[in-house]
C-alpha cells in the first residue's frame, strides 16, 4: 500500500497489440534458468478473463489481511471466516521481514511469528492466499518492511546495488521456501505471488528496473514458487507487464485509492476521482491477462494527529464501496483485492512515523475484529452476488452510455454482455458525487428484444451515490431472468425448488421478468404472493412481477421458483455459508456458485455442513433473534446450531424458523483505579551516581555513514557532522526510544546547547544536563526532526557533566520512492553544539564521550518470543518490567531503582518517566462469548501537563499514545494477549514532558458487546515472565 494519493500515473511507454482469447487458460510461467519455463504447474492458470482454480473458471474476490498486526495466531480462524462469510475466497497477506530476521542472517519465523498458523486456518475456511513477502512491503511499517541493518548500506535500496541484492537473500530464500510448501500444488492455499511491491517509481537509479525485479522473482522460483507472478503497479501504468521483457510478471496488476486519504472530509467526493479509463488502459497494457487490481481502496490510513478511524471508515464508506467497487466491475475486473479488509494493530513498535499504533483502517471489519460497519455488509452483497454470476467472468465489457439503456442523462450504464443478449448493466449517476435521486427507464437488450422498463407502469429510480447492476438474460436455475431492476443477492438450487433473493435501496419500484424453465413456460398459474406491493403478470411465456422495496419481506414463487423480495437493510441479515465438499473441504464444490445454504438472521453464520439428515450451522448472536433457513440441500429434515439440536417451525414460504438460546450477560470489568498499582524511576540515567559503563560507547565514525535523502521536494541530505555517529542503527538499535549520555568538562562559559534529533512524524525528545531539565520536544502531527535550543544554568570549569537525551523513535521512514533512500533517515542525534555566547572563535565544547543504548542487546534482542522490535531502550524495557510478574517487591539500592506504591492517576510533579504497572485479574465467560476490550485515555485535556505513555499488556507493546498530538485514545488489546480468565500485568510508562508535571486523568479498561460466538476457543499467547535479565542495565 503507498502513501501519495494516485493522481500522478506513469506514461504508458508502449502498449500491447489487442489479441483475440478463447476460453483456454494460459500457461506462461517464468522459470529461474528459463523465463520461457511452461507447464511448471497446471493448478492455477489463466486466460484474458480470468484465473482457473483447478481448471474452473473463477472470480478472486480478495480482502488484504496482516497475520503480523494480530500476534494471536488463533483467532486468524475468526478473520478468515468473516472473509469467507461476505462472498471472498482469496486473501491477500504481507510478510514483514523486519520481524523474521531482525539479525541479518538470522531468520527466525517461530511463534507467533511462525506463518503455518495463518495457512493452517485459510485452509480450514476455504480461503486461498496472494502472498506478498516483499523483500520491500510499504504496509505502513516501519521501513517499509526494511530491517534497520539496511541503513548501514552504501548500495542503493530497491535498487540493483549488489550489497542490497545479497542481504534480502538470506530472507527470501527462507521465506519463499516457506511459502513454496503453502503452495496449491502441495495441498496449501497459496495460489497467486507477488514480487517487489509498488515497484513503479525510480529516482536517480536506471528505470523501469527489469533485473531487479526479475532477481526478485528468481529468488521466488529457486525457492520452489511454481503459482503465477502477479505485480502492483502504483497505477495502471503497465510496468512489468507480461511481454516488456526482463522483470515482466505473469499476470500484470495495479493499485488504486481513487479517494485519498483525507479523512478530515469524510463527505467530500472530489470530482475526477472515479476513474473511467481502467478498462482501456488494460485492454492496452495487458490484454491477454486477467484485470487485476490487487490493490483497491477498502479504508485509509491516518496519521499522527489525524481525524481518527471513525472519520477514515465514513470516507469510505458503505456508499463508496457500491459505487467504487461496482466501477471496477464496469471495467471486467476479475482479481480484486480490497486493502484492507481487516487492519489489525500496529503493536510492539511494527508501524511506520505516518501512523499510530491502531491501524483500523476504516477497513469493513474493525481492529477488534467487530463488523458492525455497514460497509461490511455492503461488500458482503456483492461478494455474494459474484459468486452465483460465472458469466460475468466472460462478458464483453462496452461502452459507458448516458443514452443508449437508459431516458435520462444523469444515469450512466456500463454493459457487459456476453456472445449473445443479456448480461450485467452497471449504472450509477452520471455526477457519482450527486446526493440526489434521480428517476429513469431502463432500454435493456434480451432476447426478447429491446425492453423499455419498468413494463408495467412507474419509474425506476437511482439514490444519491448509490450504483446497480441491472441483468439481463440472467440463468437462475433452470430458470432465466429476462431482466430484474433490483439486484440479485445470491441464488440456489436444490433438488427441484430454486431460491433466488432480490434487493432493492429504500423507497423503491423494481420490476424483473422470469422466463420459462427447461421444462415449460413461467405461468401465472399456481403464483403464490406474500406481499401487498407485488403485481404479476403474464407476458406469453414469461411472468413479470413489479414490486416496491419496504422493510418487510416479500414473496412470490413462480412455478418451482421461489423470489424473496427484500430491501438492502433486510438483505444485510442474509448469510450465504458454503457447504463443505469431501473433496476440497471448506472450500466448496466449486469456487463459482458452490453448494450452499441460505441463511436470515444473526450476528454471523460461519460454517455450514451436512451430516445424514442434519444440517450444522456455526453462528454467531449479539442480541436475541430468530433463525431462518431459506434454501437448504434436500433430504436435510434435522436441525443443529452451535452444537445444540434446534426445533423449528416450517413457514408458508417453506422456509425453517427456529429460535436457539441467545443470552447476552452483562460483563464486569474491573475498574482500574482500584487496582494496586505500582511505580518506578524509568529515567535513573540522570541521578548524578548513575554508572553507564555497560552501555556501548558511540565510536563510529560519522563520515562513514550512507547519505538518505528524506525529502523529495527540496532533497535535504542527512550527512554526518558530529565527531562520532549518534545514529541508533550504527549500533544494531532498530525500535523504539535511544537515549544518549554525553560526558564533558566544562570551561565554564557554555550557556547554550543547540541539538538536532531525529525521530519520525509524531516524536519527541527531552533533554537534561545531569538532573536538571532543559527542556523538551513535545512533537508534533508534521515534524520528523528538530533543531532546540536550550539555556544551560552556570556550569562550573573543570567540572564533569552529563548531557542525557532521550529521542523517541516513531519507525523508520518508509522507501517508497526507489532512489532517495528515505528508509536510511537516521534516528537519534543528527546533530549539536555546546556554546559560549561568544564561541571565542571556536566550535564550542567538545562532547568526548558519547554513551548510546536502546533494547537491551540491539540486534541480539532480549525478547525472542515478542521479537525485535516490541521494547525500546528505557530503563524499565531493558530490565523486562514490562514482563508479566515484575518484582514489585523489589526495593530501591545505590545501584538500581525499585518499585515502590504509586498509580498513573496520581501522576509525576515534574519533567521524567515513569513507569506503573499492576495485577489485572479478568473472569469473562469466554468460551461462550467474544467480547471485545479496550484500554481507554479519558479526560485528555484535563488534569496535568503534556505527556506521552506507553501501554504493555503481558509484555507486548500495544499502544502509543501522545496526549498534545492524538488522534488516539482508545487501544483495544484482543483475548490471548489478555488472559480473559485469569490474571494479566498491564503497564503504563508515562514520559512528561514538562517542569510541571503530567498525570494521566483517565485511563479505563471498556468492553464492547459481548457476542455470543461458535468460533474457536481462544488460545492465550503465554509468554515468558519476568527473571532477571542478565547484563541488563
Amino acid at each position: 500500500m503507498k502513501l501519495s494519493i494516485l493522481s500522478l500515473l506513469l506514461p504508458v511507454s508502449h502498449a500491447l497489440s489487442l489479441s483475440s482469447s478463447g476460453g483456454h487458460p494460459y500457461q506462461i510461467i517464468h522459470g529461474a534458468a528459463d523465463r520461457r519455463a511452461s507447464n511448471i504447474q497446471e493448478f492455477v492458470t489463466w486466460d484474458a478473463h480470468s484465473l482457473f482454480i483447478r481448471g474452473e473458471r473463477a472470480m478472486m474476490f480478495s480482502g488484504e489481511f496482516h497475520p503480523f498486526r494480530l500476534p494471536v495466531p488463533s483467532l486468524y480462524l475468526d478473520v478468515f471466516e468473516k472473509i469467507k462469510a461476505m462472498g471472498f475466497n482469496l486473501v491477500s497477506f504481507y510478510v514483514d521481514w523486519a520481524l523474521l530476521e531482525g539479525k541479518q542472517g538470522e531468520f527466525r519465523a517461530q511463534g507467533i511469528f511462525d506463518l503455518e498458523p495463518f495457512f493452517d486456518a485459510a485452509k480450514k475456511s476455504g480461503i486461498y492466499l496472494l502472498a506478498r513477502p516483499g523483500p520491500y512491503i510499504n504496509a505502513e511499517v516501519s521501513g517499509g518492511g526494511f530491517p534497520g541493518y539496511l541503513q548501514r548500506l552504501k548500495g542503493v535500496l530497491r535498487s540493483s546495488a549488489p550489497d542490497f541484492l545479497n542481504a534480502t537473500d538470506n530472507y527470501m530464500a527462507h521465506i519463499c521456501n516457506i511459502i513454496a510448501k503453502q503452495q496449491i500444488t502441495n495441498g496449501g492455499p497459496v495460489v497467486l505471488f507477488q514480487p517487489e511491491n509498488e515497484y513503479s517509481y525510480g529516482h536517480n537509479i536506471p528505470f523501469p528496473n527489469g533485473p531487479y525485479m526479475q532477481y526478485v522473482i528468481d529468488q521466488a522460483r529457486t525457492a520452489g514458487i511454481s503459482v503465477p507472478m502477479i505485480n502492483n503497479d502504483v497505477g495502471p501504468s503497465g510496468n512489468y507487464a507480461p511481454g516488456k521483457g526482463v522483470g515482466s510478471v505473469d499476470i500484470y496488476g495495479h493499485d488504486s485509492y481513487p479517494l485519498g486519504f483525507d479523512c478530515g472530509k469524510p463527505t467530500v467526493w472530489p470530482p475526477k476521482s472515479l476513474p473511467l479509463d481502467f478498462h482501456a488502459r488494460h485492454v492496452k497494457q495487458s490484454p491477454l491477462t486477467p484485470y487485476s487490481i490487487v490493490e483497491f481502496q477498502g479504508g485509509s490510513f491516518d496519521p499522527w494527529g489525524g481525524w481518527g478511524f471513525e472519520k477514515c471508515s465514513a470516507l469510505v464508506n458503505h456508499e463508496f464501496a457500491r459505487v467504487f467497487y461496482k466501477n471496477n466491475y464496469a471495467a471486467g475486473v476479475s482479481i480484486l483485492n480490497i486493502y484492507m479488509i481487516y487492519g489489525g494493530t500496529n503493536w510492539g513498535n511494527i508501524g511506520h512515523p505516518g501512523g499510530y499504533t491502531s491501524y483500523d483502517y476504516g477497513a469493513a471489519i474493525r481492529e477488534n475484529r467487530v463488523i458492525d460497519r455497514e460497509k461490511y455488509s455492503e461488500v458482503k452483497l456483492q461478494g455474494q452476488f459474484m459468486k452465483v454470476s460465472p458469466r460475468y467472468l466472460t462478458a464483453s465489457v462496452g461502452a459507458a452510455s448516458t443514452s443508449q439503456f437508459s431516458d435520462n442523462a444523469g444515469i450512466t450504464i456500463t454493459p457487459l454482455t456476453g456472445n449473445k443478449t443479456g448480461g450485467f448493466f452497471i449504472a450509477r449517476q452520471t455526477d457519482y458525487t450527486a446526493t440526489g435521486t434521480v428517476s429513469y427507464n431502463l432500454k435493456l437488450p434480451t432476447s426478447e428484444g429491446t425492453l423499455t422498463i419498468p413494463q408495467r407502469g412507474g419509474t425506476l429510480s437511482l439514490h444519491g451515490r448509490d450504483s446497480k447492476i441491472h441483468l439481463a438474460d440472467y440463468p437462475v436455475g433452470d430458470y432465466t431472468l429476462l431482466y430484474t431492476t433490483a439486484e440479485v443477492l445470491t441464488w440456489k438450487k436444490n433438488g427441484s425448488r430454486t431460491v433466488l433473493i432480490l434487493y432493492g435501496g429504500p423507497d423503491e419500484l423494481h420490476e424483473f421478468a422470469v422466463g420459462g424453465s427447461r421444462s415449460g413456460p413461467a405461468a401465472v398459474d399456481g403464483v403464490h404472493i406474500e406481499g401487498s406491493s407485488i403485481s404479476s403478470h403474464a407476458d406469453g411465456l414469461s411472468t413479470i412481477v413489479q414490486w416496491k422495496t419496504g422493510p418487510k419481506r416479500q414473496f412470490i414463487s413462480i412455478g418451482n421458483l421461489s423470489v424473496y423480495l427484500v430491501d438492502r437493510n433486510s438483505a444485510y441479515k442474509y448469510w450465504v455459508p458454503v457447504l463443505s465438499s469431501s473433496k476440497t473441504s471448506q472450500f466448496g464444490s466449486s469456487l463459482m456458485n458452490p453448494e450452499a445454504v441460505i441463511v436470515y438472521g444473526g450476528y454471523l453464520v460461519r460454517s455450514a455442513s451436512i451430516s445424514g439428515d442434519t444440517l450444522f450451522l456455526r453462528a454467531d448472536f449479539n442480541a436475541s433473534a430468530a433463525l431462518e433457513i431459506v434454501s437448504a440441500p434436500s433430504g436435510v429434515t434435522r436441525l443443529s446450531v452451535n452444537g445444540r439440536r434446534l426445533k423449528f417451525t416450517t413457514t408458508t414460504t417453506g422456509t425453517w424458523l427456529a429460535h436457539p438460546d441467545i443470552r447476552i450477560p452483562d460483563v464486569f470489568i474491573p475498574d482500574l483505579s482500584d487496582l494496586t498499582w505500582y511505580k518506578i524511576d524509568s529515567l535513573p540515567e540522570i541521578n548524578p551516581s548513575y554508572d553507564d559503563s555497560k552501555w556501548p560507547t558511540a565510536s563510529k565514525r560519522s563520515s562513514d555513514r550512507p547519505q538518505a535523502k528524506y525529502d523529495i521536494s527540496n532533497a535535504t541530505v542527512y550527512g554526518g557532522t558530529t565527531p562520532v555517529s549518534l545514529y541508533g542503527s550504527d549500533y544494531g538499535f532498530y525500535t523504539g526510544t535511544l537515549l544518549f549520555r554525553g560526558h564533558f568538562t566544562a570551561s565554564g562559559k557554555e550557556t547554550t546547547l543547540k541539538i538536532w534529533t531525529s525521530g519520525g512524524v509524531g516524536y519527541a525528545s527531552s533533554v537534561w544536563l545531569n538532573d536538571h531539565h532543559l527542556g523538551s520536544f513535545k512533537g508534533d502531527a508534521a515534524t520528523e526532526n528538530a533543531n532546540s535550543t536550550h539555556t544551560l544554568p552556570q556550569l562550573q570549569a573543570g567540572r564533569t557533566y552529563v548531557l542525557t537525551v532521550v529521542v523517541d523513535s516513531m519507525g523508520f521512514n518508509e522507501n517508497f520512492n526507489s532512489g532517495f533512500d528515505d528508509m536510511k533517515v537516521p534516528r537519534g542525534i543528527l546533530d549539536y553544539t555546546l556554546s559560549s555566547a561568544t564561541n571565542d572563535g571556536n566550535n564550542g565544547t567538545s562532547i568526548p564521550l558519547w554513551k548510546i543504548t536502546g533494547n537491551l542487546g540491539a540486534e541480539d534482542y532480549a525478547d525472542r518470543f515478542r521479537g525485535p522490535l516490541n521494547e525500546g531502550g528505557l530503563f524499565f524495557e531493558r530490565k523486562g518490567y514490562h514482563y508479566p510478574a515484575p518484582p514489585v517487591d523489589k526495593p530501591t539500592t545505590e545501584e538500581t531503582p525499585g518499585f515502590s506504591r504509586g498509580t498513573p492517576y496520581e501522576g509525576v510533579g515534574g519533567a521524567g518517566i515513569t513507569y506503573y504497572t499492576a495485577k489485572l485479574p479478568l473472569q469473562l465467560p469466554a468460551e461462550a462469548y467474544d467480547t471485545p476490550l479496550s484500554f481507554v485515555f479519558t479526560n485528555a485535556t484535563t488534569g496535568g501537563g503534556d505527556y506521552r505513555a506507553i501501554l504493555y499488556v503481558n509484555g507486548f507493546q500495544f499502544g502509543k499514545y501522545a496526549s498534545n498530538i492524538g488522534p488516539q485514545t482508545e487501544f483495544p488489546v484482543p483475548e490471548g494477549i489478555l488472559n480473559y480468565r485469569g490474571d494479566n500485568w498491564i503497564g503504563l510508562a508515562v514520559w512528561s514532558l514538562e517542569d510541571t508535571g503530567a498525570r494521566v486523568s483517565g485511563f479505563a479498561l471498556r468492553a464492547g458487546t459481548p457476542v455470543q460466538t461458535s468460533r474457536e476457543r481462544v488460545s492465550l499467547v503465554e509468554g515468558p515472565l519476568y527473571a532477571e535479565r542478565v547484563g541488563s542495565y
